[in-house]
């Protein structure tokens, strides 16, 4: 569907939803990266979250030669207030969010609105990710941008997303409407990125499969994604374990916890907090029939004494995942209903 086709139609509004906090350094890329959008049918309520730099200044400049662009101050403290605000002061028919120190690739919201059209509501656009960095990218970053891109290839984000949050915060487009059915930005739950696609599972909002690069995500050392505390593991289980119970936990299956380390124990601790009954399996003979969090620690093997159970596996180990994916598929189980993989 081409640009010059979408003209011709409704031509429909995209509000774009931007919190910012000492980003001097990069908002005239981010700003001048939606400026030279193909779809021009947007608005930016941009917000300031208390900056101490001159970001604001950056920004109020750009509002006084684009009345698209819609200046807003926070009067709350962080992301979620600051979107809360540019939600409630928005117009458009699609919502969008951007992140103010990473730059749109010229199509990105051609793309994601053609998609919109030609899918209808309960869909949310998604686009693939590219990190770029001063200083390289590290191997880690490297691995999560194949694999959410590979997610996004084939619209099938929601299979994996107790790993990690399968949908890009700065790359997606939604029907307000949806948006709103899903909450929007209203629950207090970090990470605030997570936690709304979690919602977007929940109300069975489907993803639609993209195969184009349409936002370029920076990575640097003060990157609130590698700086604030809601962003450390614990807080990725919490919501984790939090969906798992709500939306995909069968209480008439016996749960298996599989592994031992860090997340399985957390996990467990949780479990037994909460008076979950579960079995744990792990592989490491140390552990095998001692008791944590007065859990017996059972041996693989056990696992054929149970009867169609659902697992939540904790095993990091790239090769060893693989391995108990081809173990389940062996007896017919599916991902996201059977077996969930939480790292």
């Amino acid at each position: 569907m081409s640009y010059c086709y979408i003209r011709g139609m409704q031509n429909k509004l995209v509000s774009i939803l931007t919190p910012f906090k000492n980003t001097a350094e990069f908002l005239p890329e981010c700003l001048d990266s939606i400026l030279v959008q193909t779809y021009e049918n947007w608005e930016l309520l941009i917000v300031d979250d208390h900056s101490i730099d001159s970001s604001f200044q950056i920004v109020s400049d750009y509002a006084s030669r684009d009345s698209r662009i819609k200046l807003l101050k926070n009067k709350g403290t962080g992301i979620i207030d600051a979107l809360r605000l540019a939600f409630k002061n928005s117009n458009g028919t699609y919502i969008t969010r951007m992140d103010s120190d990473d730059i749109m690739t010229p199509n990105k919201l051609e793309v994601l609105v053609n998609k919109l059209e030609e899918y209808g509501k309960g869909y949310v656009a998604v686009g693939q990710v590219k990190y770029f960095s001063d200083v390289g990218i590290s191997d880690g970053y490297s691995k999560y941008e194949q694999w959410i891109n590979g997610l996004t290839q084939t619209g099938s984000n929601y299979f994996e997303i107790y790993k990690e949050c399968v949908i890009p915060s700065p790359c997606w487009m939604i029907h307000r409407e949806d948006l709103i059915k899903c909450d929007a930005f209203n629950p207090n739950l970090y990470p605030e990125d997570y936690d709304l696609t979690f919602r977007f599972y929940k109300h069975d909002i489907s993803c639609i499969p993209c195969d184009d690069i349409l936002h370029h995500w920076r990575d640097y050392s003060t990157r609130t994604s590698r700086t604030h505390e809601h962003y450390a593991q614990n807080y990725f289980l919490e919501i984790k374990l939090k969906y798992f119970l709500e939306l995909d936990f069968d209480t008439r299956r016996p749960l298996v916890i599989w592994g031992a380390g860090f997340k399985g124990k957390t996990i467990a601790k949780s479990l037994v907090e909460n008076n979950v009954p579960f079995h744990w399996i792990c592989d490491n003979p140390k552990k095998i029939g001692k008791h944590i969090y007065n859990q017996e620690m059972l041996p693989f093997s056990f696992l054929k004494t149970i009867p169609n159970p659902q697992s939540i596996v904790t095993v990091a180990n790239e090769q060893a995942q693989k391995d108990i994916s081809k173990y389940f598929t062996s007896l017919n189980l599916h991902p996201v209903k059977d077996y969930f993989f939480f790292c």
